[in-house]
């Protein structure tokens, strides 16, 4: 089982970000590229950057069909050991966002923190960004601000009526220095992980190669998914019903005790895990 090394959890805390050097084998990543063509052709109305919620089957509430090997990539126990090395032993799913960038006319994401569009109180997430194509400065690759993170304070963010972003929110003009960015290139297999709080973006696509990412959303259970909270008030850009947001706790147990894991599961399903007739979790 993969854990991260002393000096990549030291790098996490420090920066906000992690290229850790486990990754995912060719093989799985060749797979994940098939689930993607299934995830596109399954959504041929919808934009490939704004899949949100791809790991859930099927119709997802949300305006996409979801495809579920990403759920199997979510709940992969090498992924969700990296993360609990960060976040620590007690782990529950709450998100998957495919970003898929068409070569020549894929969308900017503009700089932002995450926490500014979730209902987790208090915050706290690690996102994990897997790359299943190049990702690179010209196809518009993640960038991040270094240290953005350490205040743990969200600024000002600006609503911005266009349809060519990603997101519609965007951090306000001098709340950060854009010359700090680092880019943080990947090939497909490697990840990279990221702290709610971190400022971070994505130029546009102008590139001839397409650039696809699968972001899969962690949070501490010591944390409350509060379904009752809407941050951006339906202004995102990107449709969310986080009333009926599947939660699924991946290790360890709800310490805030006021998670809702059955909100958004089929009936008589929930996303606690499946415990034995001996009380021995499976």
């Amino acid at each position: 089982m993969p854990r991260l090394h002393a000096d990549e959890i030291a790098h996490y805390q420090r920066e906000g970000w992690l290229i850790p050097r486990w990754q995912l084998p060719a093989a799985r990543t060749e797979a994940l590229r098939g689930a993607l063509d299934e995830l596109l052709r399954r959504n041929p109305g919808v934009r490939p950057e704004k899949l949100v919620s791809a790991h859930i089957d099927g119709d997802n509430g949300e305006g996409v069909r979801g495809v579920a090997d990403f759920l199997d990539l979510a709940r992969d126990p090498e992924i969700v050991e990296m993360v609990a090395g960060l976040i620590g032993g007690h782990v529950a799913l709450w998100g998957c966002h495919v970003f898929c960038k068409p070569a020549g006319e894929g969308y900017e994401t503009p700089w932002h923190q995450d926490g500014h569009y979730w209902p987790i109180r208090p915050l706290a997430t690690c996102t994990v960004w897997v790359a299943l194509e190049p990702s690179t400065r010209e196809n518009g690759c993640l960038r991040v601000i270094p240290r953005s993170h350490r205040a743990q304070t969200l600024g000002a963010h600006l609503h911005e009526d266009r349809s060519d972003l990603t997101l519609n929110q965007r951090m306000a003009d001098g709340a950060f220095d854009p010359t700090q960015a680092v880019d943080l290139e990947l090939q497909p297999g490697q990840m990279s992980l990221h702290d709610v709080y971190m400022i971070h973006g994505a130029d546009a696509n102008r590139s001839n190669q397409r650039r696809t990412g699968v972001a899969l959303r962690y949070f501490p259970t010591s944390s409350h998914f509060d379904r009752r909270l809407r941050p951006v008030n339906g202004q995102s850009g990107v449709p969310v019903n986080f009333a009926q947001r599947p939660l699924w706790l991946l290790r360890g147990d709800d310490l805030c005790g006021l998670n809702d894991y059955r909100a958004g599961h089929p009936a008589g399903r929930s996303g606690l895990p499946a415990v034995a007739e001996d009380g021995v979790s499976g």
